[in-house]
């Protein structure tokens, strides 16, 4: 059986999985009106046709809007 610090470890990497999914949906959501302020177009963005459809893939600005919000809950 697995202790109680690998069960804490499970949960925190659970954790992590879920937050960079939702960032990346909510990215994905808004990429219209962030494309407009030139995010969403830098290098490490991928954006590519599988099955017929255009998916998006916004490494670099997740990246960089992810430290933007830790830098301002730095702040607070």
């Amino acid at each position: 059986m697995a202790g109680a610090g690998a069960l804490d470890l499970h949960w925190r990497m659970l954790r992590w999985i879920i937050v960079i999914f939702l960032a990346l949906m909510l990215i994905s959501w808004f990429s219209p009106m962030l494309q407009k302020l030139g995010l969403g177009k830098l290098p490490g963005d991928l954006r590519f046709r599988l099955f017929g459809r255009e998916w998006f893939v916004p490494l670099t600005t997740t990246i960089l809007l992810s430290l933007l919000a830790g830098g301002i809950a730095r702040l607070i």
